[in-house]
């Protein structure tokens, strides 16, 4: 990112990274900015920063802490000159039997907490008079007044902002929802004090700065942030969170060069770029993003064993289910918003206008569940066409994420459920000794014993994302769709993960037929499994598989479907299993 000429100035927000060249301005400065990633991207981490380079108890202590780093070479005005107080919204029970008994606590530790870290700046009698009221925002509007009177400034940080009213809305569900963040709620109340005391002339509070996932509760308790900014979407601020390719190249060569492991960097780096990379959050970044957690996560594994980790999508990255479930379903049958969900998993992408905030009773429309996709870290920007943007499926980790959610909404709904078990044992074997029939025999005996299942079956595409689904449950293979091979593109090929699984023995090329029930005969039949055999002998002598190829045995697959049906499952030559 190119730097500014302009000097710093207190007018002036900068946001100071430690990463060199990323040092940018935005004018004017607003009282309250937002800033949203997906889970375990690494805002908590920031706000750290923030507090350490703006708190005025670590004046002292700014070159120890920040010495040879871009922001110390280049410090503001403001540095070190605001009392901090920082709420992080995870600690508070998300139980509604607990809820505001655990908000007010947690209040309460951070208002002491406060007081105790800048006692020098108030009496005895402030602080018993303030700690002797009953309510943090009781406590909060008196400590504002007497910050405002000794004119000092306070900057206010507040992590997981939307923590605890997601998990209601997606546990306790919308009337719970709408006490909290509607009208009387204390939740609600609690922001409206936060607006007033950020508006006032003179005001102690006089930033402050929010994260979380989603903006579907900054929509509902800021009364659409007129007085605040969204920074999540702008290009100064996409590498605020998460790796760059130079980046995670820089932290291989250091692990290898000090001896502390000695991995194939190119390996390492094109299964983390396979598996971790591609986040875009604004249409005119520089650079594409890989998610620091599991970055963090593959590293530490590597470390440890240095080898290759024992799982590649990190248990605290994964987005619980329940957190769309509630979106998904309607009396328990499955919605639009599922329907939605398949139709990207189907296409690997999707065309939509990305929300910038949306109130709850809209979170049901289509675009603004496409909008939450995007915020949770599901779909990631690809392309802008006009007033539409190109989202797609990120990485690897993220689609089978997705095949998890639909195996999850399926399992959910008893529309359709299978032995997870038996199936993996099946995959092994599939894997290791070539025994692959059995596979597809179990999958659609289970389709056409649970008929609920069928409803979702309605057509080419919507047969070979359910396949695609239960094929994922395993990481032996990366499963790749439309995959170009000799000026043709392959349905299904099934890649064995051998950096992982060496000693895997068999891959698989699968071409799929489809025909509708009502078209179907012997004859059609016959020329799809023609058609079939063509197309992979065809793929069969594709270069780039032939060199892939070299380390494990390719079968080719026919599958041919009429409608939901398996009608025919067979080799397309040369190979038999052991």
């Amino acid at each position: 990112m190119a730097r500014p000429n302009s000097e710093p100035c207190e007018a002036t927000i900068v946001i100071m990274w430690i990463r060199p060249g990323s040092y940018r301005f935005w004018k004017p400065r607003p009282a309250m900015s937002f800033f949203l990633r997906p889970r375990r991207f690494g805002k908590s981490l920031w706000l750290s920063v923030l507090q350490y380079y703006y708190d005025i108890n670590d004046k002292d202590r700014f070159e120890e802490m920040f010495k040879d780093t871009y922001i110390f070479d280049h410090p503001t005005k403001e540095r070190n000159s605001y009392l901090i107080m920082a709420f992080n919204f995870a600690a508070v029970n998300p139980d509604i039997r607990y809820l505001e008994e655990s908000f007010e606590q947690n209040g309460r530790t951070v208002v002491k907490d406060f007081l105790l870290r800048y006692d020098r700046f108030f009496t005895d009698k402030e602080r018993e008079e303030i700690l002797s009221l009953n309510r943090t925002e009781n406590r909060l509007g008196e400590l504002f007044t007497l910050i405002t009177r000794k004119k000092l400034k306070l900057h206010m940080f507040i992590d997981e902002y939307d923590n605890f009213a997601n998990t209601i809305l997606s546990t306790s569900g919308k009337s719970e929802y709408e006490k909290l963040t509607r009208g009387q709620g204390f939740f609600r109340f609690f922001f409206n004090l936060l607006k007033t005391a950020t508006s006032g002339k003179g005001s102690g509070l006089d930033r402050l700065f929010l994260t979380g996932v989603s903006p579907v509760t900054m929509d509902d308790v800021t009364s659409g942030m007129n007085i605040g900014k969204n920074l999540s979407r702008t290009s100064t601020f996409n590498e605020m969170a998460g790796f760059t390719d130079a980046e995670v190249r820089a932290f291989l060569s250091h692990y290898t060069e000090s001896g502390m492991c000695d991995p194939d960097k190119e390996l390492c780096l094109e299964i983390m770029k396979t598996w971790y990379d591609h986040y875009q959050f604004s249409n005119h970044a520089e650079n594409r993003l890989f998610n620091p957690d599991m970055v963090l996560h593959f590293l530490l594994e590597l470390l440890d064993n240095n080898d290759l980790p024992e799982e590649l999508i990190d248990q605290n990255i994964r987005i619980d289910y329940t957190k769309l479930r509630h979106l998904m379903l309607t009396d328990r049958k499955l919605n639009g918003n599922f329907s939605e969900l398949r139709k990207i998993i189907e296409n690997g992408e999707t065309r939509a206008r990305i929300q910038a905030s949306f109130p709850l009773e809209h979170l049901a429309y289509p675009r603004n569940f496409v909008s939450l996709l995007f915020y949770f870290g599901l779909l990631t920007v690809k392309a802008v066409q006009g007033e539409r943007h190109l989202l797609s499926i990120p990485n690897l980790a993220v689609r089978k994420l997705m095949y998890e959610y639909i195996r999850d909404a399926f399992d959910d709904t008893d529309v359709f459920r299978i032995d997870m078990w038996k199936l993996g044992d099946m995959m092994h074997e599939m894997a290791y000794h070539g025994d692959w029939k059995p596979v597809f025999a179990f999958i659609a005996a289970e389709t056409e014993a649970q008929t609920s299942v069928r409803n979702y079956l309605d057509g080419e595409r919507a047969v070979q994302m359910f396949l695609l689904a239960y094929l994922n449950i395993s990481n032996y293979y990366l499963c790749h769709t439309e995959r170009e091979m000799s000026k043709g593109y392959s349905d299904i090929f099934l890649e064995p993960f051998v950096a992982k699984f060496p000693d895997m023995r068999y891959g698989y090329l699968i071409e799929m037929k489809y025909v509708t029930r009502s078209e179907y005969t012997e004859e059609v039949k016959l020329e799809k499994i023609r058609q079939a055999r063509d197309q992979l002998r065809k793929y069969a002598n594709d270069d780039k598989l032939s060199k892939l190829s070299q380390a494990y045995t390719l079968v080719r697959v026919i599958l041919v479907y009429r409608g939901w049906e398996l009608v025919c499952c067979e080799e397309s030559e040369g190979f038999q299993a052991e």
